[in-house]
């Protein structure tokens, strides 16, 4: 991916009449420390329905306070998220929000080290008015589509580090959202695992035609994305489309 600013392409304002336009953010700030760090500075985004999108930028220029907003895992100070027309403020119950429309998958995997595969992947459908065998049935069906059937019963600490990744993405998965956020998801792997996890979440993308929203500091890693967006400082700057 090309480095120099000057050759990408600037990002285009957003049309609100576009009935493609799944998530816009406008103007997003947000500060911590009193206003002492200024994590966002008026981030603007516009993701259309189905897409793969990236955020590519340097650590701390704020990619992973975007995704905390975007997944309503937190609130700007200043601007505004809206999803399909609705705006994110509006929401008032926003664990049920996420529990429907969102999947979330963390560099850190965030596995429940006491619970097998089957037990972690289970643990978002918790929200939903399942039976105890229908979670379980779903559970496995996803575990099997992310190549992992032989490791059902077993506990995280026996499983490496891209197996580790895939169970969390199965458990992402769990409640069929609709949107997958991807918060650095190939940090803790090495090349050849981080490759296999970006091929795993291409064919999601691909089969599910669900919208992705990825976050990494990795321009190797962004490339996988149909649309890459710079970031630098809090704001975006630029906007790419790798395979173009």
């Amino acid at each position: 991916m090309t480095t120099d600013r000057s050759s990408a392409q600037k990002l285009a304002p957003a049309n609100p009449t576009d009935d493609r336009v799944f998530i816009e953010a406008t103007g997003l700030k947000r500060f911590y420390d009193e206003g002492a760090v200024q994590a966002l500075r008026g981030a603007d985004l516009r993701i259309l329905e189905g897409e793969f999108v990236a955020i590519q930028g340097p650590s701390g220029c704020g990619k992973s306070t975007l995704l905390q907003l975007l997944g309503a895992l937190d609130e700007p100070d200043e601007g505004e998220i809206r999803f399909q027309g609705q705006s994110l403020g509006d929401i008032h119950d926003k664990a049920a929000f996420r529990a429907r429309m969102i999947g979330f998958v963390f560099q850190s995997f965030h596995l429940l080290p006491t619970l097998s595969v089957l037990e972690n992947v289970q643990i978002p459908m918790l929200e939903m008015p399942w039976t105890a065998g229908d979670r379980r049935r779903r559970a496995t069906v996803l575990i099997e589509a992310v190549g992992l059937s032989d490791r059902i019963r077993h506990l995280p600490r026996k499983l490496s580090g891209g197996e580790r990744q895939r169970v969390a993405i199965a458990r992402s998965l769990a409640n069929e959202p609709r949107l997958l956020l991807a918060d650095e998801p190939t940090g803790n792997l090495d090349s050849d695992s981080a490759d296999r996890i970006m091929e795993l979440l291409g064919a999601i993308h691909r089969e599910r035609g669900m919208t992705m929203i990825m976050v990494t500091h990795d321009p190797h890693v962004a490339v996988h994305a149909a649309r890459i967006l710079r970031m630098i400082d809090g704001r975006m700057v630029a906007e790419e489309k790798p395979h173009a």
